[in-house]
């Protein structure tokens, strides 16, 4: 079995219980992060990692979204969100390492609670900028390492444990891979002692 099967395999498993697990940690750590995400959103939005679909509610009308995510399991999740919304939304089973879509396809890419997972981050933002349009927004929320020694040193003990089982990662930091592409960050936001960290990057013309 490839490593991208499985993970797939793991996330298809997990898709029935996702929502409730998410829903404890959108309480109690990342609060409105969803919503100032895709507020921030415009004209053709590609989300990476959609998973079940629980950003899609937050999303301002006009845009035209599309979702793609390595599982199944999730997407279909996702598509009945969709539907019971009344929102249009093209989705897609694919691998965030290489995403199926031409160069400079899209205005917005947004990625939330995603690229702790993704096994190479710095392959994935690559992907997002390149498919990302001049001028285009850059959108990533996700928990990263915290500004607190302390707290990273529980991090680095969660990970012993996290990143075997389940590939999650607790310490990464994806403004750093934003910024060695040679994107400005034009808002950036940390909270919770730092383990929170939201920014939108533009794609230089």
């Amino acid at each position: 079995m490839t490593k991208a099967e499985r993970w797939r395999r793991y996330w298809d498993r997990k898709s029935p219980k996702y929502d409730a697990e998410m829903g404890v940690w959108d309480r109690r750590l990342f609060g409105d992060s969803r919503e100032w995400a895709c507020g921030r959103a415009t004209g053709e939005v590609l989300e990476v990692a959609a998973g079940t679909g629980l950003n899609f509610p937050h999303y301002p009308a006009e845009v035209t979204l599309t979702g793609l995510d390595l599982s199944e399991g999730m997407l279909a999740i996702a598509r009945d969100r969709a539907r019971g919304l009344g929102r249009p939304v093209t989705l897609r089973e694919g691998d965030a390492h290489r995403l199926p879509f031409a160069e400079a396809s899209f205005d917005t890419v947004l990625c939330t609670f995603g690229l702790c997972a993704i096994p190479d981050p710095a392959a994935a933002v690559g992907e997002m900028v390149r498919v990302l349009r001049p001028g285009g927004r850059l959108i990533l929320v996700d928990h990263v390492a915290s500004s607190s020694r302390i707290v990273r040193g529980l991090q680095w003990l969660v990970e012993l444990a996290s990143v075997p089982l389940a590939g999650e990662h607790f310490r990464r930091r994806p403004r750093k891979l934003v910024e060695a592409l040679g994107l400005p960050v034009e808002q950036r936001e940390r909270f919770k002692l730092g383990v929170v960290e939201r920014l939108v990057a533009r794609k230089v013309s």
